[in-house]
């Protein structure tokens, strides 16, 4: 019975990380409707996004510690709650100003939701090969998720309205609550763990400023006074906040999180990964609608094939590996595989080349980026103390998060600095001005994409030096007869 109820358990935690995950593209289909709908400015839209990821990158740490303290499940149910809440205030917005406000609390609750979920799974499942199953579901998820939130997005958009982009959050928070009332018992709240007071300030202060420095560069650019004082002031307060986290009695970060060389590993190739990834996606969504001229709905459905590959390679590949080979087996020929596929999708020009290089691309993206990133979340989380894997979910989930708003706004100032100069070179008398301004976009959104394709490489080159371990670790006392799953299960 226990074991029926542990995958009943992963049935709801994927579900409340699917939510999360595909919000974080889902509103960017739905993003020119609403501005329409609302009269924002062309500089105020990218407040939608901003709000959210600001929030989330910026409380991660902190909602990670909460769910050391309060408990996994007690957090997690309040993570939905409030999410839902925060999703329905802002279908219902009837002005610019609710909206960004709903889209910041969206991610206050995403902040506690996304840790809770992660180390319940990795609390849940101790055992090798029902850990790796379970983190292949989990990993197919945070790959897939982006692309099914472009799917859902272009649906609902196309045939409902962009509030639904956001209602469509309440039933699914509901179903993953009651599931988590119904399967997941109390437990997993550790009476030594406390609040960092002055850590919490540090490092949430310093990644505020640093996700809030990177979304403004995107429009800003990077000499800019603001920027530059906002990246500045976050390397300060995340110095400051290392220091501290040297002497608190418990700190928010433990040391032991961030000493082991796998969990390093981890964090930095889900960092660089996303680096590469965020901003690839905004740019093939941008090359179908916008250059190919591609309903939001067959946009999405051009994603179907990647979700498929990214499914294949989490549950396909990883997960009956995991427990059999050393860990950067698996990551450094996904990452490698997932680069090839950037390159092949750099090479697009205005004219279609869906069948010849967006799909191949996607198929490659997919496959390889998805074996990568479950392989790492198994590191990130594996062999951590209990009462600290709160603290490692969310630093898991912190490394992607800042990885994708430093891709998004360092790619797309990429792109827009190569677009300009393509223009000012290719300017003059007697030429198709729109055919150009086509091409200039389409060789800033290739120029990005090399970008990319160098994150990735950086990754899987990071990964293949610092990952040395001979199988990916489990949790403390995994193999024992140990209360912590039981505890986190009825």
């Amino acid at each position: 019975m226990a074991d029926n109820r542990r995958w009943w358990a992963l049935v709801v935690i994927a579900l409340a990380q699917l939510m999360v995950v595909l919000d974080m593209t889902i509103v960017n289909i739905a993003l020119p409707s609403a501005q329409a709908d609302l009269n924002m400015s062309d500089g105020n839209r990218q407040w939608v996004i901003t709000a959210y990821t600001l929030a989330f990158g910026g409380l991660l740490l902190l909602g990670g510690r909460i769910s050391d303290l309060a408990g996994r499940k007690t957090t997690f149910m309040i993570g939905l709650v409030g999410f839902a809440a925060a999703s329905a205030l802002g279908g219902a917005a009837t002005g610019q100003g609710m909206l960004f406000g709903a889209r910041a609390l969206q991610g206050v609750f995403a902040a506690l939701l996304a840790p809770a979920a992660l180390s319940l799974l990795a609390t849940t499942f101790t055992e090798p090969k029902e850990r790796a199953k379970a983190f292949g579901v989990f990993g197919a998820i945070v790959g897939a998720g982006a692309a099914i939130g472009l799917l859902a997005g272009g649906l609902l958009t196309e045939y409902l309205d962009w509030r639904w982009c956001l209602y469509v959050n309440v039933p699914i928070a509901l179903v993953a609550f009651a599931g988590a009332w119904a399967i997941l018992a109390p437990g997993g709240r550790h009476p030594d763990a406390h609040l960092d007071v002055p850590g919490a300030l540090l490092g949430s202060g310093g990644m505020l400023a640093l996700v809030y420095g990177f979304s403004e560069a995107a429009s800003r650019g990077w000499d800019d006074g603001l920027v530059v004082t906002l990246l500045v002031a976050g390397v300060v307060l995340l110095a400051a906040f290392a220091v501290w986290q040297t002497r608190a009695r418990v700190p928010l970060l433990p040391m032991s999180v961030i000493k082991d060389r796998q969990r390093v590993g981890a964090f930095l190739t889900v960092l660089f990964v996303t680096v590469g990834m965020f901003g690839v996606f905004l740019f093939l969504t941008y090359y179908l609608q916008g250059v190919l001229g591609w309903s939001p709905l067959k946009t999405g459905l051009a994603y179907l094939p990647m979700t498929a590959a990214m499914i294949v390679g989490s549950t396909q590949i990883a997960a009956r590996l995991l427990s059999k080979v050393p860990p950067r087996t698996l990551i450094v020929p996904g990452l490698l595989l997932a680069a090839g596929g950037l390159a092949i999708i750099a090479q697009v020009g205005v004219e279609p080349a869906y069948a010849s290089h967006v799909l191949p691309g996607m198929l490659m993206l997919g496959l390889g980026m998805s074996t990568a990133m479950m392989t790492s979340i198994s590191l990130a989380t594996g062999s951590v103390a209990p009462r600290d894997s709160g603290a490692a979910s969310a630093t898991f989930n912190t490394a992607q998060q800042v990885g994708g708003s430093i891709g998004t706004a360092l790619l797309n100032t990429i792109a827009a600095s190569a677009t300009a100069t393509y223009l000012t070179a290719h300017a003059g008398p007697g030429v198709d001005k729109r055919l150009l301004q086509a091409e200039a976009t389409v060789h800033g959104f290739n120029v990005a994409t090399w970008w990319a394709f160098g994150a990735l490489l950086l990754a899987a080159l990071i990964a293949g030096v610092v990952v040395n371990a001979e199988r990916a670790p489990t949790p403390q006392g995994a193999g024992e007869r140990t209360p912590e799953p039981v505890d986190t299960l009825g």
